[in-house]
């Protein structure tokens, strides 16, 4: 992704429909009254998807909003999806399975479309499976709410948006820091960045700000001593020595690059000083 490209709205699952709608507005606001393509892709059964968010959006300034969905790789041709896309602002991948967006689209024409949308400065963006999709090593599956063990971990490609970073979704509420501690340990040349339930990264250029009602946590593994990830059964519980945690709150910034927090936000700025 490059400083031309448009801005990634990566968000963990939950995002508030009603009352302030925090998330919602900041990808209304990228849009900038603009065509949304609301992509429910990535469910089985996309039935009610497209009605919630066209109500959720309806007061936030948001363009036409029109539904993509494809039942096969073969729909991508259609010339109805090459029409959604035709003077769109921005799309929005919606929950469900990941690997049903990967698997779907990639390599398709609609993949094309949606890194064309972003490279002239469109919006991409998406929550839960759309979230997970945006990286380049794409979590599909792994227990949750308990230490990792070595197998219990399942991957694939992504969608490759956001570089250098694996992402997961629902994170705290799912207890999922085991199984991103697992995937950061097999990829440690990328950090790990879970996100809980009502709360966003908004990646730009190879950085990011979290917004929302919870955090983002970064885990970075370049500076691990140990690991048993290629020598223990897989069974065994992961061992690792000296890796490194951040945790973000809305207004906190980091850049992946350097892989170190930003700035406080002038928000938390007057909040230390009174």
């Amino acid at each position: 992704m490059t400083a031309t490209c448009g801005p990634l709205i990566i968000i963990g699952g939950h995002e508030a429909k009603e009352g302030q709608r925090v998330i919602l507005k900041a990808i209304a606001a990228a849009v900038k009254g603009k065509k949304l393509i609301i992509a429910t892709i990535a469910s089985h059964k996309p039935e009610g998807y497209f009605e919630t968010y066209h109500t959720a959006f309806a007061d936030l300034g948001v363009g036409e909003m029109v539904e993509l969905y494809i039942h096969d790789r073969a729909e991508s041709h259609d010339d109805r999806v090459r029409d959604a896309f035709q003077d769109a602002g921005g799309i929005f991948f919606t929950g469900g399975d990941q690997l049903r967006i990967s698997s779907q689209i990639g390599d398709t024409p609609i993949e094309a479309m949606v890194r064309d949308l972003h490279a002239r400065g469109g919006l991409v963006a998406g929550t839960s499976a759309g979230a997970a999709a945006m990286s380049e090593i794409m979590l599909v599956k792994g227990a949750s709410g308990e230490t990792h063990r070595i197998g219990d971990l399942h991957m694939a490609p992504g969608l490759g948006l956001v570089s250098g970073a694996i992402i997961d979704q629902h994170f705290a509420e799912r207890g999922r820091i085991g199984r991103l501690l697992g995937a950061v340990a097999q990829n440690p040349r990328v950090i790990g960045v879970g996100i809980d339930e009502d709360t966003a990264i908004i990646v730009t250029d190879q950085s990011f700000t979290v917004i929302g009602a919870g955090a983002a946590y970064v885990v970075d593994g370049s500076g691990v001593t140990r690991s048993n990830i290629s020598e223990a059964r897989p069974e065994r519980t992961l061992s690792m020595h000296d890796v490194r945690l951040h945790v973000l709150s809305a207004g906190d910034m980091f850049d992946i690059g350097r892989r170190r927090p930003g700035p406080l936000s002038d928000t938390d700025r007057a909040d230390e000083q009174s």
